[in-house]
Parts: structure tokens; sequence; C-alpha cells
């Protein structure tokens, strides 16, 4: 009867080990090959490039630069676009590599108004403005400070 009992344990220690196994090789595969979600800047980019809009003059003071802080890009500077993914996917415009970063895991887009916000889009480890966790889109000015994984960086005019 122990025996019996040893071996029922056994059994479900590995089911369970097994279970466990499979819910982590689902996350890493969702992380890493899924699909972007609706609303995210490279949906949208395909479809305007067929009408190309009349590029908008900018401001003496709107944000033209980003500028990496501290990470393993520190000293880095980015002409900023109208509209750009960040992440660890090699399909995003600004690749971070860091393990605290998700494959798609935040946007920066431009409003018509020359204002930017910050979008995450859905990271494990979240998207920071000012040590503030960002869950809506959130405007983000010269004087903030954006952290993306380990990756901290600012908007410069």
């Amino acid at each position: 009867m122990a025996d019996l009992i040893v071996t029922l344990l056994k059994v479900a220690f590995l089911a369970v080990l097994w279970l466990f196994v499979l819910l982590v090789a689902n996350v890493i595969r969702t992380d890493l090959f899924r699909a972007a979600p609706a609303g995210v800047p490279g949906d949208a980019k395909d479809k305007r490039a067929a009408r190309s809009p009349e590029p908008r003059k900018r401001s003496k003071h709107e944000a033209k630069v980003l500028a990496i802080d501290t990470g393993p890009q520190a000293g880095t500077r980015l002409a900023l676009v109208d509209e750009f993914r960040i992440g660890r996917s090699a399909e995003c415009a600004l690749v971070l590599d860091d393990d605290y970063v998700s494959g798609d895991h935040a946007s920066l887009a431009r409003r018509a108004n020359g204002d930017w916000v910050v979008t995450d889009l859905g990271s494990t480890n979240g998207t920071f403005v000012n040590e503030v966790r960002v869950v809506t889109p959130t405007v983000v000015t010269a004087s903030d400070s954006l952290r993306i994984g380990r990756t901290q960086m600012r908007l410069e005019t």
C-alpha cells in the first residue's frame, strides 16, 4: 500500500513539473513570436504609406532627439520620427539588448499638437515615466525621464 502511494506521488509530481515547463515555454513563445497588438504603430504605418501625408513643421521647442543616459546603450542619441516601437525584437525601431525588456515593449508617438506619448504594449516589467509605471498612454516631455528595463532615456529639443 505504501509503495502505491509513493508511486502516485511521484506521478503527480512529474505531472505538475511538466505542466510548469509547458507554461514557461508558452510564455517564452508568446513573448518572442507574438504578432503586434492592434493599434501598434507598425500596423498603422503600412496604411499611411499609401497616402504619404505632407511633412508637418516642428516647433523650436519640440523634442527631436531621444538620448539614452544609462543602460547597455548609454550615450546613444537617436533622431525621433513620428512613431516607433521600442523593445528587444528585431522589428522594433529602437532595439534594447536588455533581459528586462519585452519583444515589443513600448511605443513612442508624436501627436498632432507635437506632444510625445509613450504607450506600454503589455510588457512584463513595465514602462516608467519619472519612476511611475505607465498604465495608459502618457505624455512625455523633455523634462521627463523614461525608463524601459535598465535603460534610462529622455527627450531633447
